[in-house]
């Protein structure tokens, strides 16, 4: 649809109200942990004599731990960066905690790749956290492995305890950051796939909402032009008639009984085209077949009701019939009645009107002319003319109007055989 607004790049939806309320509820509860877990490590021993295991170590580094997971939705670089800086200066400080430290940590790295919508940022900052990482590591090893003192795992042999340790933690922690990486990844995928899913959602029902407007206009349109068409016709041949009779109502009683019976006989016929059309109007498109009112074999009808309203008028049908669906029958009756109408308003008492109805093999022409007074071009074309432009679109056909030189108008409509059965098929039932 052109008129939808072009969609927006997606991005991830942002933190709902209780999500950041989770995040500081998982703060909480990891900061208690650490601290117990601070604890107890320094109760079981770890690391020894070497450890720092005072209680105010125990808050600060919980703190530092911990803190910042309250608000990792919003700010998730800032957050495992300083996540990673209190973890390194933990465990090179030996603060006797083993657990909590890398839950917060897999957290912090799990938060950038699920919420952070600049991938190639998201990545820069995690693969500087993991690279940090993996250098302080080795570092850490290469010390331990020049350590002169005899204490610890035994350094003797190829494959020495030590270097199964070393290996084993080089291990553990790969499929450690590899896990968070991949699994942030994961979850910032299917957070996209649920927003393209919602925003699709969104144009389908702008597109649905859209839709069912353009019909309801359509529908309008097509009211108000079979309307137009079957009132102006019959009124218009009313006020024909209504005025003969006025004219010799007094001199010649029984012609003005002959044009009181033409009125009689107009309204009838409007009342039941009106009733037609309403019954058209109201059936569903699945009962539709035959809902057209008119077909162009009434054509001589058309005109034999133009001689008896006061103008005279000629009927030549060229070619061999081809048969044309009933929408464009319709709309090629409705062209002609609308000219005939306007003839017979427009043209003056000596009006008079030729109907040529053309079979060109490739093509269907159906032209309306008439004689009498010269009527320019208007400025602001009438219901009529807009009717008939719209019925010449609907048929797929190219509609010519416009005032002779010698005086009286024009009405050419040709439709393209393939147009005509093209647009038939795609609207199959609806009346015009």
């Amino acid at each position: 649809m052109s008129d939808l607004p072009a969609p927006h790049p997606l991005q991830r939806s942002r933190p709902t109200a209780g999500e950041l309320r989770n995040d500081v509820w998982l703060a909480a509860a990891l900061f208690v942990s650490a601290v117990l877990s601070t604890a107890l490590g320094s109760v079981a021993g770890i690391y020894g004599d070497d450890a720092n295991g005072g209680m105010q170590w125990a808050l600060l580094y919980s703190l530092g731990l911990t803190a910042p997971l309250a608000v990792r939705r919003r700010f998730p670089e800032i957050v495992v960066v300083a996540v990673a800086v209190v973890f390194f200066v933990g465990v090179t400080l030996r603060i006797p905690d083993l657990y909590v430290s890398n839950i917060a940590m897999f957290i912090a790295m799990y938060t950038v790749g699920a919420w952070v919508d600049d991938r190639r940022r998201a990545m820069w900052v995690r693969v500087g956290v993991i690279v940090g990482m993996f250098v302080w590591l080795i570092v850490t090893m290469f010390q331990s492995a020049i350590d002169p003192s005899d204490e610890g795992l035994s350094r003797a042999g190829l494959f020495s305890p030590f270097a199964a340790m070393l290996l084993l933690q080089l291990l553990v922690n790969a499929g450690f950051f590899g896990g968070a990486y991949y699994m942030g990844d994961r979850a910032y995928a299917a957070a996209m796939s649920r927003s393209a899913l919602e925003q699709r959602t969104r144009e389908l029902e702008q597109e649905r909402e859209m839709t069912a407007a353009q019909a309801v206009a359509l529908d309008r349109v097509r009211i108000a032009r079979e309307l137009h068409d079957v009132v102006a016709h019959h009124v218009s041949a009313m006020g024909v008639q209504a005025g003969a009779a006025r004219a010799v109502l007094e001199r010649d009683p029984d012609a003005a009984r002959t044009a009181l019976l033409g009125i009689e006989e107009s309204a009838r016929s409007a009342i039941a085209d009106l009733r037609q059309l309403l019954e058209t109007l109201r059936t569903t498109s699945r009962d539709a077949d035959g809902a057209s009112t008119v077909q162009l074999s009434a054509l001589a009808e058309l005109v034999e009701h133009a001689n008896d309203n006061g103008l005279p008028t000629t009927l030549t049908v060229i070619g061999e019939r081809v048969e044309l669906p009933d929408l464009v029958q319709v709309n090629m009756y409705r062209v002609a009645q609308e000219a005939l109408t306007n003839a017979r308003r427009h043209g003056g008492p000596d009006a008079a009107a030729d109907v040529r109805l053309r079979y060109n093999g490739d093509a269907v022409e159906l032209e309306v002319v008439n004689t009498g007074r010269a009527v320019a071009a208007p400025m602001r074309p009438g219901l009529g003319l807009v009717g008939m432009r719209e019925r010449a679109a609907a048929s797929g056909g190219v509609l010519e109007t416009g005032p002779r030189a010698r005086g009286g108008f024009l009405v050419r409509l040709r439709v393209p055989i393939a147009s005509a059965v093209g647009n038939g098929a795609s609207r199959t039932g609806v009346p015009a």
